[in-house]
């Protein structure tokens, strides 16, 4: 008996000392390791969903903010004449506090142009521009007609017209590099897609587009009479001119009298 207490005295002790190093040790050790992984956790942790909605907003916001109003503001229609040129029109209008320049570009430099192609529009100034495009004749006869379905009277084609535009002072004239002094401020307003009509078959944008066209023809003309005023209004001449230009044209039938006095 007495050999046997020293044994279960051994026993109790190396129960004891497991149970410290099962139950107190590790209870110690975890809560450290926790709060350095949440820690690290919450120093890269990404934003709430709530945060994310309202900077996709703000920035929705900063980029549907334009300087310019457009119609039409997605197609761009002209009548699908083969061969022919055509003309359609574009209404800009400034809805900005500020002078705003705008310049046409386009895909299809070769065959068309713009009437103005660029300009500076003051705070609520519109103006209707024209533009003309040369409709390439087709290979094939029967690619000439318009292949779209019988309920569709439109065309589509891979040409393209981007407006873009610039805040400038009042008072600022409009050059060619104005637009690439300032590159990192252009903001590019609308892109508008090339969409043939058919003439055969009358629709909403066929009769919009010719009271465009009318507008457009008015701007022109409207642009041009500053100009022929100022060129069909010579500067008069200074009146010593005029006597010096008589006196050499007196000298000059004078002579010619002589010569045909000593011929004589």
């Amino acid at each position: 008996m007495a050999s046997a207490e020293p044994g279960l005295g051994e026993v109790s002790e190396r129960k004891a000392s497991t149970g410290w190093k099962l139950c107190g040790l590790p209870t110690w050790q975890k809560k450290p390791v926790e709060r350095r992984t949440s820690r690290s956790r919450s120093s890269g942790r990404p934003p709430a969903k709530n945060q994310q909605s309202l900077i996709a907003v703000a920035k929705s916001c900063l980029l549907t903010r334009r300087r310019l109003r457009l119609d039409p503001s997605k197609k761009l229609y002209f009548l699908y004449e083969p061969g022919k040129q055509v003309s359609s029109a574009v209404r800009i209008k400034n809805v900005s506090r500020s002078y705003v320049a705008f310049k046409f570009q386009t895909n299809a430099p070769k065959s068309c142009f713009m009437r103005p192609p660029n300009g500076i529009l003051a705070p609520n100034e519109s103006i209707t521009t024209s533009v003309v495009k040369f409709v390439e004749q087709p290979e094939n006869s029967q690619e000439g007609k318009m292949k779209q379905p019988e309920k569709s009277k439109e065309r589509k084609t891979k040409d393209k017209f981007k407006i873009v535009s610039l805040k400038v002072k009042d008072g600022v004239e409009y050059t060619p590099e104005l637009f690439e002094e300032n590159k990192e401020v252009i903001a590019v307003e609308k892109v508008l897609r090339v969409v043939f009509l058919d003439p055969q078959r009358p629709c909403k944008e066929l009769d919009k587009l010719k009271k465009r066209l009318v507008e457009a023809e008015a701007n022109n003309q409207a642009r041009k009479k500053p100009q022929e005023d100022k060129t069909s209004k010579p500067p008069a001449p200074a009146e010593g001119v005029i006597d010096e230009w008589k006196e050499r044209r007196e000298k000059y039938l004078a002579k010619q009298q002589g010569e045909v006095a000593d011929s004589g």
